[in-house]
């Protein structure tokens, strides 16, 4: 994601305690409101759409239905690396800004498990000392000696 001078707003997300679904992108630890979740998948070919940005891989047709997938690797800026047998496509549900309901497919590296989330676990997103975006970030849950960075899928997928 590219570094972008932001400010403070009023619609500022908090963590909030409950069940998350985790995953990996590198050696890196993500989660997301279980709630956003819809399905798992194993990868399966993407059909490409000229003219989009560098993250969005395509389409998936998802028994019937046209799914668009983000990498969220690249979606992220990280580097790019080679599919495993672990990589996959979670299947979310997103809001848009115009409140339409739609899915989005996000290949990650590996779906680790779900995690319940309580409130002593949960610290808000750190000051980085410097304007960076950090809108799609929830905030940092402490789970068995790692951290985890909570997502804001809506942000991430739309912004």
């Amino acid at each position: 994601m590219s570094t972008a001078i932001i400010t403070p707003t009023e619609s500022s997300t908090h963590p909030t305690a409950g069940k998350y679904l985790s995953f990996l992108l590198g050696n890196e630890s993500y989660g997301i409101d279980v709630l956003k979740i819809r399905e798992i998948i194993r990868m399966v070919d993407i059909t490409s759409v000229p003219q989009m940005p560098a993250y969005i891989k395509g389409v998936i047709n998802l028994r019937g239905k046209i799914i668009p997938v983000v990498d969220l690797r690249i979606r992220f800026g990280f580097p790019n690396c080679e599919t495993t047998e672990r990589t996959c496509i979670v299947v979310v549900q997103v809001r848009t800004p115009q409140n339409i309901t739609i899915q989005m497919g996000l290949i990650v590296d590996a779906v680790e498990e779900v995690l319940n989330i309580v409130a002593g676990d949960l610290e808000e997103t750190p000051d980085f000392g410097t304007q960076l975006d950090t809108e799609y970030l929830t905030g940092m849950a402490k789970v068995k000696g790692r951290v985890t960075s909570l997502l804001d899928i809506d942000r991430v997928i739309i912004s």
